[in-house]
């Protein structure tokens, strides 16, 4: 893994390494095969905010690259969130708040990254822009007699791509279902969900309006961090509890069903490694959770709010949209306004009942993904392959949608070994819990890099 933010920041300003320089490299990963269909559009702005000592000191991201996921307004660049059916729009008169914080902190913006359609799953798919592999998934397999690229996971697809090549330090994504959490697994990389209500969501076009968030994916937990506070605006404060004074706690139904044997051995050596530094960890049982499918059964949020924004382009241009995203989509369409409003008020009793079981925990366990990420040829697009698609779709979403039901808050820590296929352990929270998620991260991480 390539050197962090905070690293290179470092170095930079100790003379170790141009600034400039940082940005030609980030520019030519970007344009390399180590990117193939990462960007739909280069925007090499950090080139032009690179040189500047001074700016350094002054802003936290003085040059440094980032990139935007395809799903966010900048000023003079048309949204069409992976889509064709976009494409011809006017481009954004302002930049989404999203991006406008992070140019007010001197990020240097590298360009648009591909993404899943209307970021409407969670595999990375897109027959548009084609797919990414994903990168950790690459490198690993290149000393092996074939290569067969994987999926990078979705939405976010190409952001975390970008980042796990060196193109960008920060990958601003978005995450309605796991759209952050299950790219960083699938690529090694750490994602964090935010409480969504915690950064806004303006001028990022919507999947749904209950469940979007907008967050980040990065290469170590304290560049998440960094790239949180720029987000929402205010500073997470440190934290100075050592690691047995957190309680934690296993969820030992549904999160663990139906792991592939790679997330298994991930997973349960992370907890002998956490419990060897001593943590404290419990099992629990967390029966709310399967209550998630009733819940859901007239549609659930996405395809009735997402239908609710597409159903006029649906009607003029189906034939430009990715036949499994409009799918999804058209699921919405059947829910009428008693069921809606009957999900609604269902949610938020389902939240306040979780949160009472999870009283007295800092933090949950579980993998991110219970499988590793697919072959990219077993799900590419093509109605032959649809039923392998959505039943994988299904497994990398169950654990993180989870958490975007109950409004939560979540990041994901890569936890495999070297040479292994990339895992994420992910630790999570109810609402407003942000902060001792991320101080945990802080302590969990080098535990699960060492082994």
């Amino acid at each position: 893994m390539r050197k962090d933010l905070i690293a290179t920041r470092q170095a930079i300003e100790q003379g170790h390494i141009h600034a400039q320089a940082v940005a030609e490299e980030c520019l030519a990963l970007a344009q390399s095969d180590s990117c193939q269909h990462a960007f739909i559009q280069l925007t090499p702005e950090c080139l032009n905010k690179s040189d500047s000592t001074q700016a350094l000191q002054k802003r936290p991201m003085a040059g440094l690259a980032v990139s935007i996921k395809d799903l966010f307004d900048v000023q003079g660049q048309v949204t069409a969130a992976g889509s064709v059916v976009l494409q011809g729009q006017a481009p954004a008169s302002v930049d989404s708040q999203a991006v406008a914080r992070l140019r007010a902190a001197g990020a240097g913006l590298i360009g648009r990254t591909n993404m899943v359609e209307f970021a409407f799953s969670g595999v990375g798919v897109n027959p548009h822009h084609g797919t990414p592999a994903a990168w950790d998934a690459l490198t690993n397999s290149a000393a092996g007699s074939t290569f067969e690229p994987r999926v990078p996971g979705g939405s976010s697809s190409g952001a975390a791509v970008s980042v796990a090549t060196g193109a960008a330090f920060i990958g601003l994504g978005s995450d309605t279902g796991g759209s952050i959490r299950i790219p960083a697994a699938l690529n090694g990389l750490v994602g964090f969900k935010n409480t969504a209500r915690s950064v806004p969501t303006q001028g990022a076009l919507p999947l749904s309006t209950t469940l979007d968030t907008v967050c980040a994916m990065t290469r170590s937990v304290r560049d998440t961090i960094l790239a949180h506070e720029i987000l929402s605006a205010r500073k997470v404060p440190s934290a100075h509890r050592p690691l047995p004074h957190y309680r934690l706690a296993v969820v030992n139904n549904l999160m663990q069903d139906h792991m592939d044997p790679h997330v298994t051995r991930a997973f349960e050596r992370s907890l002998v490694t956490l419990r060897a530094a001593g943590a404290q960890i419990e099992e629990i049982a967390l029966p709310e959770l399967t209550e998630l499918g009733t819940m859901m059964s007239a549609g659930g949020f996405s395809p009735a709010e997402s239908f609710a924004w597409h159903q006029h382009l649906l009607a003029a241009h189906a034939d430009q949209y990715d036949p499994r995203v409009a799918q999804r989509i058209q699921l919405g369409a059947p829910m009428k306004a008693h069921q809606y409003i009957d999900l609604v008020n269902a949610r938020s009793a389902w939240i306040r009942r979780v949160e009472k079981a999870l009283l007295g925990y800092d933090a949950i366990l579980s993998p991110t993904t219970p499988i590793t990420a697919p072959k990219l040829a077993d799900v590419a697009p093509g109605a032959e392959r649809d039923a392998e698609f959505f039943r994988v779709n299904g497994l990398l979403l169950r654990n993180t949608s989870a958490i975007n039901t109950l409004d939560g808050c979540a990041i994901s820590l890569p936890c495999h070994q070297a040479g292994d296929l990339p895992v994420g352990l992910m630790a999570w929270h109810a609402a407003m819990h942000d902060d001792t998620v991320l101080q945990l991260a802080l302590l969990l991480e080098p535990l699960l890099q060492a082994h």
